[in-house]
């Protein structure tokens, strides 16, 4: 296990991105599947196919499986992989599909924590639309506006936004490596969650495949079905092909300040001080928490200067410390490598970085927070579960200003107003026997932390996908409404009924289907 903090944190939660180097080859089709192949060569180059017997199938499939545990040889993998590079590409694999009985699955980034992108938990015949190679970003600078493709990853986003300007961003996620269109589907946050709320609510427009192979944009796909796809999980409504998002302004200059603090420095006081003051702050100021073993370390990102942040932090959280030694302050693209890597050193390899050189195995969960936990909760994090033989991570993200006074329906995302803050935890091991010790710690934090929580229902965010949660449950070829209920209330609260009713009129058939899909409610007028 790593010591270093920083290595830790990069190997984690955002394991590096991987490159586009696999050498094409041409493949014998499978009997069985003869049909759904014929169809496919049709309209898409033979040599952005993949199947199983292909030679490149292994290298294809793995270059952006970010979590171990998923690329052993239990998992049903896809009969086929399709690496479109434009948009009737995918078109032609939902039309085929449809026709053949071949169910599609959508990997963008990779960073589904249950790999349901990419692997089928049951015998299914499914193939992978892996859009690796549609990454575009074009800015507009003048409207302060963008399109971004589902393949891009985050840093590839927040890269071409600064090259045009240095005072716009946009706020999606931490880790530059995550793919933009599994982010915005399930609602994106980051360091800027307080000042602009979640990626999902600043998308204004896409470019949709529908479960038919038909091309939407925002006003001919409905107001149900736009509001659906911006927050209400990935690939359940179609195949979202790009995204026009809005760009928001920042200052010239931010400041980051990470505080280390042990137990024996006070954490446990200082963080119970923490969880009042943090969702109270000011919304240019976002103080979250990473806890590892006796220690909580708490990161700051400030929309402003040093000479302005230093005497807030003194007059309303005094009690970490922070003085003006504390501060870094850079641009706000800068601050992107900065708090996921700890250095700005070079910005392009840094946020473009597509080389994936680690793929821990791991296990991830998450949970909402409405009340201050009492003192001797936090005591018990750092002086008992932290220090467990197989202890992970746990980060906390706070809430408040904007992204708390959004309503709940405003898009499927809905934990929002009273919510304290966010809890992620996280855990990881290196080899396949070695998961005992953190599969079991992540099982027991979990139940222990169930009192201390948010209630009726449990609640978890859709990107920090659970599948302990509850997982859909087929009849007669559909999802079941009562199954997907059980695990979709927990990350869409009332939203969810909304969902499946929308599900229900763009894809009757459940056709865009994983175990964590949202299922089609019919409703008969």
């Amino acid at each position: 296990m790593a010591n270093s903090r920083t290595l830790a944190l990069v190997l984690l939660f955002c394991a590096l991105a991987s490159s586009w180097e696999v050498a094409f080859s041409y493949f014998p089709a499978p009997a069985a599947k003869e049909d759904f192949l014929g169809c496919l060569v049709k309209e898409i180059p033979p040599r952005l196919l993949y199947a199983k017997s292909s030679p490149g199938y292994p290298s294809v499939l793995g270059q952006t499986i970010r979590n171990s545990r998923w690329s052993s040889p239990d998992n049903v993998k896809p009969l086929y992989i399709i690496t479109p590079t434009n948009t009737s590409h995918i078109q032609s694999a939902v039309v085929c599909g449809r026709r053949y009985d071949v169910r599609i699955r959508v990997r963008s980034g990779g960073h589904d924590y249950e790999g349901l992108s990419y692997r089928s938990l049951q015998p299914e015949n499914f193939a992978v639309v892996d859009l690796n190679q549609m990454r575009a970003v074009w800015v507009d600078g003048k409207a302060r506006t963008a399109w971004v493709d589902s393949g891009a990853q985050l840093g590839e986003l927040y890269y071409a936004i600064s090259k045009y300007s240095r005072t716009l961003a946009f706020p999606a996620g931490v880790c530059p490596t995550i793919g933009v269109g599994g982010n915005l589907a399930g609602g994106g946050f980051g360091m800027l969650l307080r000042k602009y709320g979640i990626a999902a609510e600043n998308v204004i427009d896409v470019k949709l495949v529908d479960a038919n192979g038909k091309l939407h944009d925002k006003k001919s796909m409905g107001d149900d079905h736009f509001w659906a796809v911006r927050g209400g999980g990935g690939e359940s409504f179609g195949i979202v092909v790009a995204w026009q998002v809005k760009l928001l302004p920042v200052p010239p200059t931010v400041t980051i300040f990470k505080i280390p603090k042990s137990v024996s420095e006070g954490a446990v006081d200082i963080i119970n001080k923490w969880q009042l003051v943090a969702p109270q702050l000011p919304a240019d100021l976002m103080i979250r928490i990473i806890a590892q073993g006796p220690k909580a370390t708490f990161e700051a990102m400030y929309l402003g200067t040093c000479k302005t942040l230093t005497p807030m932090m003194q007059s309303k959280f005094p009690e970490l410390g922070m003085n003006a030694s504390h501060c870094n302050e850079m641009s706000w693209i800068e601050s992107i490598p900065f708090v996921h890597l700890g250095h700005r050193d070079s910005l392009e390899g840094d946020l473009l970085n597509r080389n994936n050189t680690f793929k821990p195995f791991a296990e991830y969960k998450s949970d909402y927070v409405y009340e201050p936990f009492p003192k001797s909760v936090w005591e018990q994090i750092f002086g008992t579960w932290l220090v467990k033989p197989g202890a992970g991570i746990m980060i906390f993200d706070p809430y408040g200003a904007t992204i708390s006074a959004t309503p709940e329906s405003a898009t499927p995302f809905p934990h929002r107003k009273g919510v304290l803050f966010n809890i992620q935890y996280v855990n990881y091991w290196f080899a396949p026997g070695a998961g005992a010790a953190p599969l079991s710690w992540s099982k027991e934090i979990y139940n222990y932390m169930e009192p201390y929580v948010s209630k009726n229902p449990r609640q978890a965010y859709a990107n920090y996908r659970d599948i302990d949660l509850g997982r859909n449950e087929v009849v007669n070829g559909v999802s079941t409404y009562s199954s997907g209920k059980v695990w979709g209330q927990k990350y869409f609260k009332g939203n969810f009924e909304r969902l499946a009713i929308t599900k229900g009129k763009v894809d009757p058939t459940d056709y865009f289907r994983n175990e964590q899909s949202i299922p089609p409610l019919i409703q008969n007028y």
